[in-house]
């Protein structure tokens, strides 16, 4: 341990982080690390996965249900509001039961709401049980992280962290291909029913293997109010950033929710400061390597999730691949954090976070410039140059910041540490989102209509142009039904082009975000109470 101050539950304190309450060496297979591991990662998969596989399952479900475009996008938006506003709570939950039951409820339930999606006949269905997969997944992403945390001696936490961030990687990116596999020769329903056994495999190796693990100064109450400001301001916030696009930027509903999250975060902090067992304890941000570490997990989001959700409408609208070989082109992507997440975790462990993040972030700045160059003429190995390179950049970052960030927590605060993590990660990826969206939605209202008219096409009245630069945002062209076939190759020359000028641009913004990121990672440093969980387990 450092000389430093250390932070408590109830701000600046002076004491050492609490070790766990049953400190005793594991033996067999109860609390054994690396089994420990492999059944927080099964569970982890199962969370990671339904963020992107379900993106491929929704047109066959908008066609089985007969539901509008509208409704469709409450299936990827109930799931992910869920999510981004429960996990900091969850997390809060998990320090106060047990990282162990907190896991196994959150396994269980998500298992058994993936099969009633799979049941179900009605989009509403759906949609709720959607949203009861996002709250059970906000238990168990914290959970997995406390557990590790409190099994892994220190000098292997980085290790374990780095198999723990290859897991989510290849998950994410994995999504669109097996869920490609599964619509294509299944049906949409066993994107939702494969959950069932894989969730089924995590709660066995649970019982059996998870140990459980309290700080011996863990809550033991809630911060009601706390809850409900946190979770309001967080709501808001997403909400606004998921509907700004329809709504535009400059809205005044757009504009009040953000005021509202704004006065609710606001209201958060000064209640925080009052009660006697707050939610988040601010004295958590005063560590610098914290506060830098939250803040870099949300610039890699922004400039990673904002960019990648362009490339994938790049592949399948520009390029006309299938969704299967869209995510076969991203393999590279997948390859690299896969391999560089362990990688990733020895070089954190030997050097420090600092060089590892700031090296990755550079990294991930060159691809996403090497990204805006892509044409529509850009052949394979071209493109799986920078998805590689971005992939190998942002694992160090998924490591590194997660380690920086539970790390310099108490050991008490491991939960609340781990929502904080994954809370930032989806809000991060919410504003890439929405501001690079804004970005791309920019650059083609100023160039479709000067594109239209230099191609020699027939003019269009403003509510056809407003539909069109619609279709081109995501690199569809607006060809008309029996459009001839030489004015129908003009217009999706010219929609190409659109959609591939507002990329690069899109990218480009994402490339100065990574910069930025560059300077933050300088702020990171190694967990100054790691050792705070070294003594639950030895390997």
């Amino acid at each position: 341990m450092t000389s430093q101050t250390t932070i408590s539950a109830t701000g600046p304190g002076d004491k050492a982080p609490a070790a766990p309450s049953d400190p005793t060496p594991s033996t067999g297979l109860r609390g054994h690390p690396w089994f420990t591991l492999i059944t927080v990662a099964v569970g982890v998969m199962m969370v990671a996965l339904d963020g992107t596989i379900v993106a491929i399952a929704n047109p066959a479900i908008q066609k089985d249900l007969g539901a509008s475009f509208a409704d469709v996008q409450w299936i990827t938006n109930g799931y992910f509001l869920a999510l981004a506003v429960s996990l900091i709570t969850a997390g809060k939950l998990g320090d106060r039961f047990g990282h162990r039951q907190t896991f196994l409820i959150g396994v269980s339930g998500f298992a058994l709401a993936s099969g009633a999606i799979g049941l179900s006949h009605s989009i509403a269905f759906v949609v709720t049980f959607r949203v009861l997969q996002g709250l059970f997944g906000a238990l168990l992403m914290p959970a997995a992280l406390g557990l590790l945390r409190a099994t892994f001696p220190a000098e292997k936490l980085n290790m374990a962290i780095g198999l723990w961030g290859m897991v989510i990687g290849a998950s994410t990116a994995g999504g669109p291909i097996l869920g490609g596999v599964l619509v294509e020769h299944v049906n949409w329903q066993s994107v939702f029913f494969i959950n069932v056994p894989v969730g089924a495999i995590a709660l066995v190796l649970g019982v059996l293997i998870l140990r459980d693990h309290r700080a011996e100064n863990a809550p033991r109450s809630f911060d009601i109010l706390g809850i409900v400001l946190l979770s309001g301001a967080m709501f808001c916030l997403v909400w606004a950033l998921i509907k700004a696009p329809a709504w535009g930027w400059g809205s005044a509903t757009t504009w009040t929710f953000l005021a509202v999250s704004v006065l609710g975060f606001a209201l958060f902090a000064f209640w925080e400061q009052k009660v006697a067992e707050p939610l988040i304890p601010l004295g958590l941000f005063r560590s610098v390597p914290l506060s830098a570490g939250v803040v870099l997990m949300v610039l890699m989001a922004i400039a990673f999730m904002g960019g990648l959700f362009f490339v994938t409408f790049y592949l399948q609208n520009v390029h006309g691949m299938s969704p299967i070989d869209a995510g076969l082109h991203l393999l590279p992507l997948t390859g690299m954090m896969i391999v560089g997440s362990p990688l990733a975790g020895a070089a954190i462990t030997k050097l420090g976070p600092r060089i590892p993040l700031a090296g990755g972030m550079a990294a991930t700045a060159i691809a996403m410039y090497g990204m805006s160059t892509l044409t529509s003429d850009t052949g394979s190995g071209v493109m799986s140059i920078w998805f590689a390179l971005l992939g190998f950049g942002l694992a160090p970052v998924m490591v590194g910041a997660t380690e920086v960030i539970v790390g310099n927590a108490p050991m008490e605060l491991s939960g609340v540490a781990g929502g904080l993590q994954q809370a930032a990660m989806q809000i991060g990826g919410s504003l890439g989102t929405a501001v690079l969206g804004a970005v791309m939605a920019s650059r083609v209202d100023s160039d479709l209509a000067g594109n239209w008219a230099d191609a020699g096409l027939p003019k269009l009245t403003q509510p056809q142009l407003d539909a069109a630069a619609e279709a081109v945002q995501v690199g569809v062209a607006p060809v008309a039904p029996n459009t001839p076939e030489t004015i129908a190759a003009k217009i999706t020359q010219v929609a190409h082009d659109t959609f591939i000028s507002g990329m690069s641009l899109a990218c480009l913004v994402a490339a100065g975000v990574a910069v930025v990121a560059v300077f933050v990672a300088f702020l990171t440093k190694r967990g100054e109470n790691a050792e705070a969980g070294a003594g639950a387990a030895h390997i």
